[in-house]
């Protein structure tokens, strides 16, 4: 039973103001306390905004308004806690977002009798060792990017899985994805479509020196690593496209399957390969 929703809303977008009227009186009519966001409560003067990490705290369910970027944030603050989320899409390719906003009424409807299905998406955990301390810990929905700054050199890697040696990258950088993220930076820059359900992790360079380096495809079950082994103080470790770290030469990123996953939810008319050829024109 849903008692209290939490609603996380990207800023600036003129269409949110009347769609959160409508989720609200929808909320008010059956007794379900909200939890708003700050942009969400600027919208619509709901009181009692809170930062955007803490929206999901004691929610039985979250509701983005927005797109994959938004989403992604959101899945950072409910972190390892697995609260559905329910993804209204607000315009862009929204890959993630498995709502539109006039699907919403009837999304609602089939969350409250329980007629949906939960689409349960890997997440990555990572580290950032040097000389021997872990400086930064994050967690990822799409990916994790070892890159350069725009004006670096190429950069220097090695990459490992479970301790055996892969190849070197002398690149811009290189993505780590998960299947969620295989529709995101790393199919930009050549890799594979993943399908959501597959469990696995993949490497891909991002324009390699020498055009033979080509994306990894490893099983989720593996330990990856990857050495800066040249390069300057300009270099990043970069969360999803929106937190990350300085990295320096030497630094090792380690990345694995975290032990939760996120889930959202997915309407049951909805497939993923529907959601491809519409979204990448097929």
């Amino acid at each position: 039973m849903i008692q209290r929703v939490g609603i996380v809303s990207k800023p600036g977008h003129a269409d949110i103001p009347p769609l959160l009227r409508q989720l609200t009186t929808w909320l008010d009519g059956r007794g379900i306390a909200v939890r708003a966001d700050e942009a969400t409560a600027a919208y619509i003067d709901l009181p009692g905004g809170v930062a955007r990490a803490r929206v999901a705290a004691g929610c039985d369910l979250v509701i983005v308004l927005g797109g994959d970027g938004t989403l992604l944030s959101a899945a950072r603050g409910v972190g390892d806690a697995e609260i559905p989320i329910l993804a209204v899409n607000m315009g862009g390719l929204g890959f993630m977002m498995t709502t539109s906003p006039s699907e919403l009424a009837v999304a609602l409807e089939d969350v409250a009798q329980g007629n949906y299905d939960l689409d349960s998406r890997m997440v990555l955990a990572a580290q950032v060792e040097r000389a021997g301390e872990t400086v930064g810990s994050f967690l990822a929905l799409n990916d994790i990017v070892v890159t350069k700054a725009a004006v670096a050199r190429l950069l220097h890697l090695q990459a490992y899985a479970d301790g055996e040696y892969i190849c070197a990258y002398h690149s811009d950088g290189l993505i780590v994805s998960t299947p969620t993220g295989s529709t995101a930076y790393s199919l930009a820059a050549g890799g594979p479509v993943m399908t959501p359900a597959v469990s696995a992790i993949c490497l891909t360079p991002i324009c390699p020196h020498t055009i033979s380096k080509r994306s990894v495809v490893l099983p989720a079950a593996a330990r990856i690593e990857v050495k800066v082994s040249g390069g300057d103080d300009n270099n990043f470790l970069s969360v999803d496209g929106q937190v990350g770290v300085k990295l320096k030469p030497n630094d090792r990123v380690r990345a694995w399957k975290a032990d939760h996953a996120v889930k959202i939810v997915q309407p049951r008319n909805v497939r993923f390969f529907d959601v491809l050829r519409t979204k990448m024109g097929w």
